[in-house]
């Protein structure tokens, strides 16, 4: 890496406990006194290069970056140089002389990493394949505004262990979470994001348990969370999956299993009647709308942070 290079968060990996105790409680700070830092991105201009839809991630980091007041550039997907055969390392090296910060969200989680690497400027991970980082981010933000505290909550998730199961690994591990994943073979969690996040949540007091039974990890716990059965990009692999999890949908049966104020956590867009009942995504115990509503305040804390480094 070169000399003097800025932070950039492209997992929370490479957080502490410290750093992510941080970051939400500069998102608390933020959502309980919108002015207080009001002038942070003043003058700065941040590109936003999306290769793949987006609501909640787009619109929250655009409404933070305002708020701030900095200047976003959101280049549809082909109009810059990149989506015509240029390099990514020249593309994120020219970025570096207008722009103070890059959010991404793309496929491969190599290209992000290749970004950052030549970047000069901090990179955040708006989603890959691998991680969803300001995701779990906020969903620990809500959380923690639901129960007080973060350590020794027992989280029950259940379905495709993909990028939204990673980050949330990495984010209870850091929190001293008890994390059970009900996924099934095929589609559990890669197994280097589980050997690193044990590592962590021995030293933090949590813990990190793989599960095929999705009663088994829902009973007793204070949050079930579910994502979307088939992601993205996924239409082909369509038919083979909601064979594959069709069991583990979340509905009144399995989330009377948990504790009797648990909540129901997602992180949208929703296919209900596949990974959710209509029911319970818009029963009382569900948080989702709070969970979209963080994005902004946690939007808001990464970039202050990175940027006041």
């Amino acid at each position: 890496m070169i000399a003097n290079a800025p932070d950039h968060l492209l997992s929370l990996a490479e957080l502490s406990p410290d750093d992510l105790d941080g970051l939400l409680a500069l998102a608390a700070e933020i959502k309980s006194d919108p002015a207080a830092h009001d002038g942070a991105l003043r003058g700065r201009t941040i590109l936003m290069h999306f290769t793949k839809p987006s609501t909640r991630t787009r619109l929250s980091f655009t409404a933070a970056i305002a708020r701030l007041g900095g200047t976003t550039v959101f280049p549809a997907p082909g109009e810059l140089q990149l989506g015509r055969g240029e390099p990514i390392r020249d593309t994120s090296r020219i970025v570096s002389c207008y722009c103070a910060a890059v959010v991404v969200r793309t496929h491969a989680h190599a290209e992000i990493e290749e970004f950052a690497w030549w970047s000069a400027v901090p990179v955040v991970n708006a989603l890959t394949d691998l991680h969803h980082p300001c995701q779990a981010l906020a969903d620990v933000l809500t959380l923690r505004e639901r129960f007080g505290s973060l350590e020794g909550l027992e989280i029950a998730y259940v379905g495709d262990g993909n990028n939204v199961a990673h980050s949330l690994i990495e984010a209870g591990a850091l929190a001293g979470m008890h994390l059970r994943l009900a996924c099934p073979d095929g589609y559990r969690p890669a197994a280097v994001v589980i050997d690193r996040a044990r590592v962590v949540a021995g030293a933090t007091g949590g813990s990190i348990t793989v599960l095929e039974d999705p009663a088994e990890a829902v009973t007793g716990a204070s949050a079930v969370y579910t994502d979307a059965f088939v992601s993205m990009g996924e239409d082909d692999l369509r038919d083979a999956k909601l064979a594959a999890l069709g069991r583990y949908q979340v509905d009144d049966a399995l989330m009377a299993r948990a504790r009797p104020d648990a909540v129901f956590m997602h992180c949208l867009p929703a296919h209900r009647g596949e990974e959710v009942t209509d029911d319970v995504i818009e029963g009382p115990q569900s948080i989702v709308f709070d969970q979209a509503g963080n994005r902004l305040w946690t939007a808001a804390a990464v970039l202050v942070r990175l940027l006041s480094r």
